[in-house]
């Protein structure tokens, strides 16, 4: 946890340890930063507003050390585009100050709870054939067969990767906007659905490929023999 305001952070470790939690708290972004890299976190808590080097800031140095430590934001700037930068960061959940001390623990214990139900596919594969199809994930390239290839948006592509890796089997929600969106919610899911339907006009041009959607419960990736 990095805060600068020392009682309010003192106070809040003492609270987090009593309810289970390990903390490690820091004054401010360099020397948070510094612990991060000292050793590994399930969790960074993040203040914005700090001297010497903002929330925001920290964050990204974070996420381009690592892009799967969730990062929780406590701060007092409740603007809209405050909420929307911390979240194109990569954060996965904001609260603003002052806040309740049980919500806090039913957002933490929900996204320690999420993140451990969840099994990501791990492969390092960037080329696939599907059916009549090739696909380079890195570029985002869609090929049918001789044709010219199809340069999909970053989250088509990431989508269809993750499709491709669970072929045949059930691609979750919980995976996919946790993996791609990084966040699971009403609006997130609807923009899969958008995504999904995409993919699926991309793929009509082979009658053997379809992409089925198991109701309530994610999507399939089936290619016909």
């Amino acid at each position: 946890m990095v805060e600068d305001d020392i009682n309010f952070g003192k106070m809040l470790k003492e609270y987090l340890s009593i309810n289970n939690y390990e903390i490690i708290l820091a004054k401010n972004g360099i020397e948070g930063f510094q612990k991060f890299k000292s050793q590994k976190f399930d969790l960074c808590i993040l203040d914005v507003m700090m001297p010497y080097k903002d929330g925001f800031t920290l964050a990204k140095e974070i996420r381009e050390m690592n892009h799967k430590t969730p990062i929780f934001f406590l701060t007092a700037k409740n603007l809209k585009q405050d909420v929307l930068k911390g979240f194109k960061i990569g954060a996965d959940d904001y609260l603003t100050k002052p806040f309740d001390s049980e919500v806090l623990l039913a957002k933490l214990k929900a996204l320690f709870g999420r993140r451990s139900s969840i099994e990501i596919p791990v492969s390092n594969d960037i080329n696939f054939s599907i059916g009549k199809f090739s696909f380079n994930s890195k570029l985002r390239l869609l090929s049918f067969i001789k044709e010219n290839p199809i340069k999909l948006s970053p989250k088509e592509s990431a989508l269809l990767r993750l499709l491709i890796i669970n072929v045949n089997d059930l691609l979750s929600r919980e995976v996919a906007l946790n993996k791609i969106w990084r966040d699971e919610n009403y609006f997130t899911s609807r923009s899969m659905d958008v995504y999904i339907a995409k993919l699926r006009k991309y793929l009509k041009k082979d009658k053997n490929i379809e992409i089925v959607n198991i109701h309530g419960e994610g999507f399939r990736l089936v290619i016909k023999k």
